[in-house]
């Protein structure tokens, strides 16, 4: 892909990576975000109180859609759904959990037209978070490489480095045009009906 030096491919791919993160990052914080629709990734941050220990929902029981708008969460220890029932609670999710003894159920309700601008303005607020850090994650590799160039021990043209900021430029323009199309997924789902 790049047709430039081994120093200058190495700032790149490094560049590259930290920018995977970034969309796995954006990803993960996409799915915490309630819309109308059940999806068991909005329980993925809830933390129980098992016997002690902080332990991921997840971890610890079975969460399933049985529909559209219920989430039903079976614990594998019966004892522990008094826990899940207040974990979820203080997870905040605007949800009221009920339990049945052996299982505890989400309802998820319908969103309101205000709370889904709501939550497309917290989408953006995030989404505009995480081009900031692709953009820091360009910034270190204009650097980096600018850097490279000034230190004659790497042998580095002029050419080798301008072609080296315009690939960190392309890789650039490739995750915030990735970041932006997760945005307009994401708000279509919120605002559907």
């Amino acid at each position: 892909m790049w047709g430039v030096t081994d120093v200058i491919k190495d700032v790149l791919t490094e560049s590259e990576q930290r920018m995977k993160g970034v969309i796995e990052a954006t990803k993960r914080d996409f799915t915490a975000v309630r819309t109308g629709r059940a999806n068991p990734g909005i329980l993925d941050r809830v933390v129980v109180d098992y016997y002690g220990t902080p332990t991921p929902l997840n971890q610890m029981a079975n969460i399933s859609s049985p529909d559209p708008r219920m989430l039903l969460i079976q614990p594998w220890d019966k004892s522990q759904i008094a826990a899940v029932e207040k974990a979820i609670l203080k997870a905040d999710l605007g949800l009221n959990p009920s339990n049945d003894g052996s299982a505890v159920r989400l309802s998820i309700p319908q969103l309101t037209e205000e709370r889904r601008k709501e939550l497309v303005k917290l989408v953006r607020k995030e989404t505009e978070e995480k081009r900031v850090a692709v953009r820091n994650i360009r910034r270190d590799a204009n650097e980096a490489i600018k850097n490279l160039e000034k230190d004659s021990a790497n042998d580095i043209s002029e050419d080798d480095a301008k072609k080296g900021l315009d690939d960190v430029q392309k890789l650039t323009d490739q995750y915030i045009k990735t970041i932006d199309s997760l945005l307009e997924t994401k708000e279509k789902e919120i605002m559907e009906i």
